[in-house]
């Protein structure tokens, strides 16, 4: 089976490394094909496929989609659509315009349980201002040693219900799928695994999904468990949905997975390049 790594970000959006050097750590670690997947930009794709050129490693065009379905953040990939594509531009741009605000509002909330300068600290880890997100909230706080890590930062600060977490209208499932499917190419809900939904909950929203038109979901991701892969396998084959693995790798020492690294998709399944 070929090694595809369908998901991963650079500092376009909130990863660590550039776009040309995570296709070229893709191409090191012996990755056939990659998607780069950075949230709600298309800034990065020219330089990944430059770079995956370059390595003699195949390449497809890729995005993370933030949606909000029900109340809930829930990421949308999009794969080998036309990157120059004038509704999934401007939707995008609709995305990212709300993020700054958004992060004033989460600096303020972080100032009323001590924690001050947030803002500016994130944007000291955002190359792109306009996508400053909670991960570099994050990196700022363990900066600064008000946590150890990323994952208690999100703990004990970035989630709903904890002081630092700020809601934000993001666009809706129909909106994300339209414009891929506008532009040719295919989704992928991003790692299941990792939403607060119910089993009739997310039977509601895969079937909701479907309906408008999704094809796949990310089966093997750097932040599922077996357990994960094992139910979105079954799911996947019961939708008849096309199955997907991406390491969501977002920098040395901080992803649970480098890029490449992942198990194999389960056997069954019909991966998503196969559509490509």
């Amino acid at each position: 089976m070929l090694n595809c790594d369908l998901h991963c970000h650079s500092t376009c959006s909130d990863g660590l490394l550039p776009a040309a050097d995570v296709a070229a750590r893709a191409a090191a670690n012996g990755v056939d094909l990659l998607a780069l997947t950075d949230h709600d930009t298309l800034d990065g794709l020219p330089a990944a496929q430059a770079a995956a050129a370059a390595a003699g490693m195949r390449f497809v065009n890729g995005v993370e989609v933030s949606i909000e379905w029900q109340a809930l953040q829930i990421h949308v990939l999009g794969y080998a659509f036309d990157r120059d594509d004038a509704a999934l531009n401007d939707g995008l741009a609709t995305i990212r315009s709300g993020r700054v605000e958004r992060a004033q509002r989460m600096a303020a909330e972080l100032a009323k349980v001590g924690i001050d300068g947030a803002f500016d600290g994130a944007m000291r880890f955002a190359a792109n201002p306009s996508l400053i997100s909670r991960a570099h909230f994050g990196r700022h706080l363990v900066d600064s040693g008000v946590c150890k890590d990323l994952r208690s930062v999100f703990e004990s600060y970035l989630v709903p219900g904890r002081p630092g977490y700020v809601a934000h209208r993001w666009a809706t499932l129909a909106d994300a799928l339209g414009w891929i499917h506008g532009a040719g190419g295919i989704a992928a809900v991003a790692h299941p695994g990792r939403y607060k939904l119910s089993r009739p909950e997310m039977r509601r929203f895969l079937t909701e999904y479907k309906g408008l038109g999704g094809q796949a979901i990310e089966v093997v991701s750097g932040s599922h468990t077996q357990e994960h892969v094992d139910t979105f396998a079954r799911l996947a084959r019961e939708y008849g949905f096309l199955a997907s693995r991406g390491s969501d790798f977002h920098g040395p020492g901080e992803s649970y997975f480098d890029l490449g690294r992942l198990a194999p998709l389960p056997d069954g399944l019909k991966p998503i390049w196969d559509a490509f």
